[in-house]
């Protein structure tokens, strides 16, 4: 099976907090509504893509909780609970824990002093890229790298570039031998030895795709990227991200998918 081939997802529905998500900017509160659409969209693609979704219900006391990506992270031989780098997301991980073991046999878990966001986890064929990073630092990217050797996978910790929040704020893999990445993080040669799309001036944001089984999923404000990416006989599926976008947020963030 491909690394961008899936069965299941988890997801957690929004809750109205959502709108005093952490962001690094002094971008407009998004709209409840309209963010809310948004990941009914994002549910909708993954269910038609053949994915199983396991809807979590949404958790009024942290607003950023919408997010599943960071505070969790797994692989088909595993799940790990990871602690996030923002305070005020640490506790989301308990929240998880049931959801994992409805899942899956084994959950490792990061302790006090290491922290890791999933945000800066990148699945390649033969590689798993942990970069280093505002919210990860190195003793949590060299605990999750400890376990995700215990599950058989090789990592390889990076330095994500300090421009950016998360490693797949930046890159997003498209197939075996291509990643979609900022000219940031081309220029940083993380991915040395894989062929770079790097998005056009302006669509830096379209960095955060996601591929599910065939499909590239990709926002629908990024034209540029979109050609670029079915320049390569991908499919690209464009989905709305206006409203996750003001909270430094994309596409990968919202599910858990093996």
């Amino acid at each position: 099976m491909r690394v961008f081939d899936f069965t299941n997802a988890i997801m957690r529905a929004p809750a109205p907090s959502v709108v005093h998500g952490l962001r690094n900017d002094s971008s407009p509160d998004p709209d409840f509504e309209k963010l809310r659409a948004e990941h009914r969209a994002y549910v909708s693609a993954l269910r038609d893509a053949g994915l199983s979704v396991d809807e979590l219900p949404p958790l009024d006391a942290f607003p950023d909780s919408i997010f599943v990506e960071d505070p969790t992270f797994i692989v088909p031989q595993g799940a790990i609970l990871l602690r996030p780098g923002a305070p005020s997301r640490l506790s989301e991980r308990e929240h998880m824990r049931d959801a994992l073991k409805r899942h899956f046999g084994q959950v490792h878990e990061l302790v006090d002093g290491e922290n890791a966001d999933g945000g800066d986890v990148l699945i390649t064929p033969k590689t798993i890229f942990i970069g280093l990073s505002k919210r990860t630092n190195r003793a949590g990217a060299e605990a999750l790298q400890a376990a995700l050797h215990s599950l058989g996978r090789n990592t390889r910790i990076v330095q994500t570039p300090s421009t950016v929040l998360h490693l797949k704020t930046a890159s997003s893999l498209l197939d075996e031998e291509t990643i979609l990445v900022t000219r940031a993080m081309a220029q940083s040669k993380v991915f040395d030895g894989f062929r770079l799309i790097v998005t056009p001036d302006g669509e830096e944001a379209a960095a955060n795709a996601l591929r599910i089984n065939g499909t590239i999923l990709l926002g629908d404000r990024f034209p540029r990227t979109a050609e670029l990416i079915r320049g390569r006989r991908l499919s690209v599926q464009t989905m709305p991200v206006t409203e996750v976008a003001k909270l430094d947020a994309g596409l990968s963030c919202m599910s858990l998918r093996w």
